[in-house]
Order: C-alpha cells, then sequence, then structure tokens
C-alpha cells in the first residue's frame, strides 16, 4: 500500500494526471485533478477521506463528474498472492455528466482504472490480467439534481479555457495602459 500511495501519481494514465500535497495521500489531504475526458478538459480533485496500511479512499468533492468514493486496497488472498483492487460506488452529479458518463465517461474510467492497476503490477514486474466487474444499482437519471449543473465542473472548465483569449486581451490593454 504504500508503493501505491508514494507513486500513485504515476500509476496515472497521460491524460489523467493526478497531483497530491506535499503531505500525500492521507486523511484529510486533497489529491488535485487535471484531466481530459473525451477532450473536455476537467479540472477538480478529491479528498482522502481514509487512510491505513492496507487501504485509502477518495471522495468527490461538489462539481466533480460523479458524486461517490473509490477505494483503493491490497490484500493477500488464501494463496499468498498479493491482490490489488478498486471498488467505486459513484453516480453522474448532474443531466450533463449523465449523459457524458452513459455515452464515453464509464468507458473511460474503466480504462484509468485498468491503467492504475497494470502500471501498479508492472512497478512490481507483474504481467497479470486485470479484470473488471461492474454492477448498476440505480438506472435512472436524477432529474432532481438538474441545478447541479452549476457546479460542474467540466462545464468550468471548458468556460475558462474559451474564455481565455478574452483574459489575454484584457491583460494586454491593461499592460499598455497603467
Amino acid at each position: 500500500m504504500r508503493v501505491w500511495k508514494v507513486h500513485f501519481p504515476e500509476f496515472q494514465p497521460p491524460n489523467s494526471r493526478f497531483y497530491p500535497s506535499m503531505a500525500g495521500v492521507a486523511p484529510g489531504e486533497v489529491l488535485f485533478i487535471s484531466a481530459s475526458v473525451g477532450g473536455m478538459p476537467v479540472h477538480t480533485g478529491v479528498r482522502v477521506i481514509y487512510a491505513d496500511n492496507e487501504s485509502f479512499t477518495v471522495m468527490t468533492p461538489e462539481g466533480h463528474p460523479e458524486s461517490g468514493w473509490n477505494t483503493f486496497s491490497a490484500y493477500q488472498d488464501d494463496d499468498g498472492v498479493t491482490v490489488s483492487q478498486i471498488q467505486s460506488l459513484s453516480r453522474a452529479n448532474d443531466p450533463i455528466y449523465e449523459l457524458g458518463f452513459r455515452v464515453v465517461g464509464s468507458t473511460e474510467q474503466e480504462r484509468i482504472w485498468t491503467h492504475v492497476l497494470k502500471s501498479l503490477a508492472a512497478h512490481f514486474g507483474v504481467n497479470e490480467l486485470v479484470t473488471l466487474e461492474k454492477v448498476c444499482l440505480d438506472p435512472k437519471v436524477q432529474w432532481s439534481h438538474v441545478m447541479n449543473v452549476w457546479q460542474n465542473a467540466g462545464a468550468r472548465s471548458m468556460l475558462y479555457t474559451m474564455a481565455a483569449p478574452t483574459r489575454w486581451i484584457r491583460d494586454l490593454i491593461a499592460r499598455r495602459n497603467p
């Protein structure tokens, strides 16, 4: 578990970067995330809510594409083989994310966690098949949470990116007219 915590950012795929605080993966700390999902930039983070020698759990904040948590753990099976796993319990945070999650997000999430597990195994010189088990607990869209769109980190990241030229022009004018 120590290796997983220390090298967690290195095990991420290139389009999904995690940046822990100086304290690392520890309860109460935030891991900043800079990712691209389906070409859309998403800048958000997760809070570490639990960590010990066998696991750590992160929870998503308001505005994150998902509402839920992920637990990263390792244990030895009956044959003495170390098994590493990622368990997620989440749902989309708003109808925009729900649509995106159904179209590309779910597959992207599976690709990310598969990459993380393969990278962790490779760190120890192991090349094993990563298995995935997925269960849908509730297929309904929660339209009652449509106002969560206001906190949508993806939409806000996209608007910020699209507004960059306006900020550049404003800053250029400000420098010319002190």
